[in-house]
């Protein structure tokens, strides 16, 4: 079949990559000038298969107003709120408050991440892919007695799915992280032993040039306008290149996986998408003294700021926003990811010289992502990946194509399924 894949962020070129491997003929457009542009640009670098988890939390719920009263706090929102925003908030507690789904949730986001280790690995052993990845273990920090009580908590269910998992004491943290000589709190941690890292804009770029070999289409600064199909079938996209020109192009089947750009998509063919773009950001500087820095990624729940080695480099990551599609990036927000660096990593790199970044993850209300077959017969979904796109990509690409080919999925995808929204 010849199958065209809208979107070559991180789960797009996986997706290709998938459907390329079953012997499909693949075309990926693209409306930037590049794979890994968008959220894939500037994300954490942490692939945290066992971390995974609902953005609808009646617990976060409950600390929200919290957060967005400190000025550190991880959760902002532009005031006052827009009507997506406020739509998306109501449907978020919907799902947070609902008997039972955030563990059911829960548990099928980190069966995902199980899958998606698993496909990550076999794609690295099968391709030369450079973007200094790694599979040393990720760690949450505990600042407080609290956050450790629920840290054992959170191990019963990891231990539960079969995912590796330690609790540690503060020296044992300091073993695994020699570097971490800041003044931080810290009454020990939860390490999550099988967890990955890596420069996602990287291994999208490397990714998508192998795909490129293997004789996958890419058109890049290319604009998906509608798809064309009628009640039946999607019979082809209707494109818009740079120089204005219109286009037709026939597809057998269609993958949609624009992340915030997907609901407009759908919308056409009557599929309901209450993607959010939430936004983050990040700072990468270069080290500057590698033995102060972290080995792997360190989650500080102290700012709820991601520290990852990329390298030579180090990234940090932090905020969830809600205010549309603003692209402003605000002093406040990096001072707060770099408080976060000196009070743990001090002296490991130079933040005066770090690139800074900030983009849109493609959140539903729920959580999980939407993985599944469309409102079209020969329509199908892999996108809303919200943080996790990275870590779950190609698992989630995996499953897709399985969908795709007529196969039983490897993993359920009720938790998944793209008309859960209409219900």
């Amino acid at each position: 079949m010849h199958i065209v894949v809208i979107g070559a962020g991180v789960v797009g070129v996986t997706t290709a990559w998938s459907l390329h491997k079953r012997g499909h003929q693949v075309t990926v457009i693209e409306r930037l000038e590049g794979a890994g542009l968008e959220t894939s640009k500037g994300n954490a670098g942490q692939r945290s298969y066992g971390v995974v988890s609902p953005w609808a939390s009646a617990a976060m719920a409950r600390k929200a107003l919290t957060y967005l009263m400190d000025r550190d706090g991880p959760l902002k929102m532009r005031m006052p709120p827009s009507l997506d925003t406020l739509r998306f908030l109501v449907s978020t507690l919907r799902f947070a408050y609902a008997p039972g789904v955030f563990g059911l949730n829960r548990r099928a986001m980190l069966r995902l991440g199980i899958h998606s280790r698993e496909s990550f690995l076999a794609l690295e052993d099968e391709l030369n892919l450079v973007f200094d990845g790694d599979h040393a273990g990720l760690m949450h920090l505990a600042s407080s007695p609290h956050m450790m009580t629920e840290y054992v908590d959170t191990a019963e269910v990891l231990d539960e799915l079969g995912i590796e998992n330690q609790l540690l004491s503060p020296q044992e943290v300091r073993e695994y992280e020699p570097g971490m000589r800041g003044n931080g709190p810290l009454h020990g941690g939860l390490r999550y032993a099988t967890d990955g890292t890596g420069d996602c804009h990287l291994f999208s770029r490397s990714l998508a040039e192998a795909c490129e070999k293997a004789g996958i289409e890419f058109r890049y600064n290319t604009r998906v306008n509608r798809l064309v199909a009628d009640h039946r079938r999607v019979h082809g996209v209707e494109l818009e290149g740079s120089n204005g020109m219109h286009e037709r192009l026939e597809a057998d089947a269609v993958v949609l996986s624009a992340g915030f750009a997907s609901p407009l998509l759908a919308k056409e063919v009557g599929l309901h998408l209450p993607i959010y773009p939430v936004k983050g950001y990040s700072l990468t500087a270069p080290l500057l003294d590698a033995e102060k820095a972290p080995r792997s990624t360190i989650h500080d729940d102290n700012f709820k700021v991601v520290s990852t080695r990329l390298g030579d480099r180090l990234r940090a990551t932090g905020f969830v926003e809600l205010s549309g599609f603003d692209r402003q990036i605000p002093e406040t927000r990096l001072q707060t990811i770099r408080k976060s660096v000196n009070s743990r990593f001090p002296g490991a790199a130079d933040l005066s010289a770090a690139t800074t970044w900030t983009g849109f993850r493609p959140m539903t209300p729920d959580g999980p992502p939407i993985i599944g077959r469309g409102t079209r017969e020969n329509l199908f979904l892999n996108t809303g990946h919200g943080t996790f796109g990275w870590t779950l990509s190609a698992g989630s690409a995996e499953l897709i194509a399985q969908v795709i080919d007529g196969e039983t999925p490897a993993l359920s995808l009720d938790a998944f399924r793209p008309g859960r929204f209409a219900e």
